[in-house]
């Protein structure tokens, strides 16, 4: 077994850290509401520092999840909550902080909505990369342009605040990129192999081992923001069965 192949460090990030977030728009899912939805009536389901989660929120975090290629399967309501919490904590803060830095471009956005429509899973199977197969798509699972584009930028800020906040100042060292190679890489591959020198996957093992820091200090961070925060789940039915690893992945 080789060792992984080392994604570029926006979408490590993408892949380790939490919100939607993602994983995973200039508003927030709970904001964007499809016009397309039939009149329900809604409700606060909960409340995230006097900010208000909508039942409907959560059924439009559960169509946002096709736009993740990590998630699977169909999310639960509970997951989808917490995806949403945990959002609008990471949200706040960048307000707070007023992390103007962190804001994408509009560039930045058309190229990420790129990668979506020709890479997806889903839109792949749907050939979004022409106008009919994405049209097809948004329809499929109600969605509009609009939609994808908010939360795609939404998406892009909280992967930079993350980038800004955890990843500068992370230092890997030659020891430990050494012990990596050593104790990691090295048993990996079968007796006789041909194993690469160090000094050809020592950048791999540094990207590796800085994902790894970043996580750990995130996962800290955003587990701090919820205990401080003043979080009230107001329907009971949506307190228990969270998928905590999907939402992790997710609230990005």
């Amino acid at each position: 077994m080789c060792m992984r192949t080392l994604l570029p460090f926006r979408r490590v990030i993408e892949r380790t850290a939490p919100v939607a977030l993602v994983a995973v728009a200039a508003i927030t899912a709970a904001q964007a509401q499809p016009s397309t939805a039939p009149s329900v009536v809604d409700r606060v389901v909960a409340v995230v520092n006097n900010r208000a989660i909508l039942l409907s929120d959560i059924a439009t975090e559960q169509r946002f999840a096709i736009l993740d290629p990590k998630i699977t399967r169909h999310i639960t309501p509970q997951s989808a909550l917490q995806r949403l919490i945990g959002r609008t904590l990471i949200q706040q803060q960048i307000r707070q902080e007023d992390v103007d830095s962190a804001q994408p471009s509009d560039a930045d956005v058309q190229g990420r909505l790129h990668e979506v429509r020709t890479e997806l899973p889903a839109c792949v199977v749907m050939n979004c990369a022409t106008d009919a197969g994405w049209q097809k798509f948004l329809n499929t699972y109600d969605l509009t342009a609009r939609q994808v584009e908010d939360y795609l930028r939404l998406r892009l800020e909280i992967l930079r605040f993350i980038e800004l906040r955890f990843r500068q100042g992370i230092r890997i060292s030659p020891q430990e990129t050494e012990a990596y190679y050593r104790d990691k890489l090295v048993p990996q591959y079968p007796k006789g192999a041909s194993i690469p020198p160090l000094r050809d996957v020592a950048p791999r093992i540094e990207e590796i081992l800085l994902e790894e820091q970043v996580n750990t200090f995130f996962t800290a961070w955003l587990d701090n923001l919820r205990k401080q925060g003043d979080v009230e789940v107001l329907d009971p039915t949506l307190e228990s069965g969270t998928d905590s690893a999907a939402t992790r992945k997710g609230e990005q």
